[in-house]
């Protein structure tokens, strides 16, 4: 046992530099969700160097690789997402992204590394290991209805006994590491608002239903669903992100769309949100004599960490990174897909400091700038080992 559980404390060298490696090389071929051939076929092709892993593809773009201990045991499922945005990178670095247009902007490609650097560890020492350790390289994380649900039918968590995963989190100080307990992650719902009315000659509105001055007055009043109509003690966001309308400056347009998301964490806020907005938009439409078309389109599910596996977690991570790197990650309205596997198991979302200031990495995900901390790399791939340590080992 002491040489995997040496592991977790220093990474091997070659571990150490491949890591690297290997999230340089991700990064420099991204690729988008769903669309993730050649990044499969570079984690199937990495995992075949270690013996004892039986590899499978559960999806055309994603890949399962299992290890069996030396001894029966619980099942411990270990995941990293794989796919890229829609981003221009705007970073000048050597290993920038060569696919114009598409960029890992929020660590997906430290993840997956992380993950190989893991599987191969760990697959090193199996005899050291009771039950069985499945490592998730999944594709399409940030497009809906995403790839988590999609390898929960495929069965790849069938039977599992717990399910951890990690993000690096640009924002949060490199060495730092954050568990929460609960509600960390809400539901990412998206609305389309079409609303229909009658144009005319912007000279004369009065022969017109106008759209623009009905989508304006209906945003005014989408604000209320918060502050008003929803209990201050619950947590919700609703935002419109979009107003389409109109093609010239002296025509008032028949149609108009608002597109926008609301963000909960409880089922019945979830429910009631968009019961709420759909009244409001058919309300104020009909003031005006305006239509409208309301289009709702559910996300993932909340990620909701299992509070004695979150307990589990902060010994770990305080025995991996110090008790002073523990943090409280705070909730986030962000979505995340891994919310599927919680369904199937308990299972625990942290977050690994991946940020300095100092080297001017501090902008957030999903920007075109976004960077991490390569040092974060280790960290991560000692948290994977430090977990199957402590759930698989007599």
């Amino acid at each position: 046992m002491g040489n995997l559980s040496r592991a977790s404390e220093a990474l091997p060298e070659w571990a150490a530099n491949l890591v690297v490696k290997w999230r340089r090389h991700l990064h420099q071929h991204p690729e988008l969700s769903f669309q993730e051939h050649e990044t499969a076929a570079f984690v199937e092709k990495t995992l075949r160097q270690w013996e004892g892993l039986e590899i499978s593809r559960p999806t055309r773009t994603s890949v399962l690789a299992v290890l069996k201990g030396a001894r029966p045991g619980k099942v411990l499922a270990l995941r990293a997402d794989m796919d890229a945005l829609p981003i221009t990178e705007e970073n000048d670095i050597p290993f920038v992204s060569g696919n114009p247009g598409v960029m890992h902007a929020c660590g997906h490609d430290g993840h997956t590394a992380m993950l190989l650097a893991a599987a191969g560890i760990l697959a090193q020492h199996r005899e050291e290991l009771s039950g069985e350790i499945r490592f998730i390289f999944q594709h399409a994380e940030e497009l809906p209805p995403g790839g988590a649900i999609e390898l929960v039918n495929a069965g790849v968590v069938d039977g599992t006994d717990f399910v951890f995963g990690i993000h690096l989190a640009s924002l949060l100080p490199v060495g730092q590491i954050g568990v929460r307990s609960g509600e960390m992650m809400a539901s990412p719902d998206n609305f389309t608002i079409t609303i229909k009315g009658y144009g005319g000659h912007a000279a004369m509105p009065h022969r017109t239903i106008d759209v623009i001055a009905v989508g304006a007055q209906l945003i005014g009043h989408i604000q209320h669903i918060v502050s008003r109509l929803t209990d201050p003690l619950e947590q919700l966001v609703v935002s419109v992100t979009q107003f389409t309308a109109g093609s010239s400056h002296n025509v008032i347009p028949d149609s108009a769309v608002l597109k926008g998301t609301i963000r909960s964490f409880k089922p019945a806020v979830r429910e009631q949100a968009p019961e709420t907005l759909k009244r409001m938009a058919e309300a104020v439409a009909g003031l005006y004599g305006a239509e409208v078309q309301f289009d709702y389109v559910k996300g993932y599910d909340p990620v909701v960490n299992d509070p004695e596996l979150s307990g589990i977690i902060r010994e770990i991570a305080a025995k991996v990174a110090g008790s002073e790197a523990l943090v409280e990650t705070p909730p986030a309205m962000g979505g995340e897909d891994f919310s599927a596997y919680q369904r199937k198991a308990p299972g625990v979302f942290i977050n690994v400091g991946a940020g300095h200031a100092e080297s001017g990495i501090v902008y957030p995900h999903h920007h075109p700038k976004f960077n991490f901390d390569e040092q974060a790399l280790e960290l991560g791939v000692r948290m994977f080992i430090g977990v199957a340590v402590r759930l698989l080992t007599p």
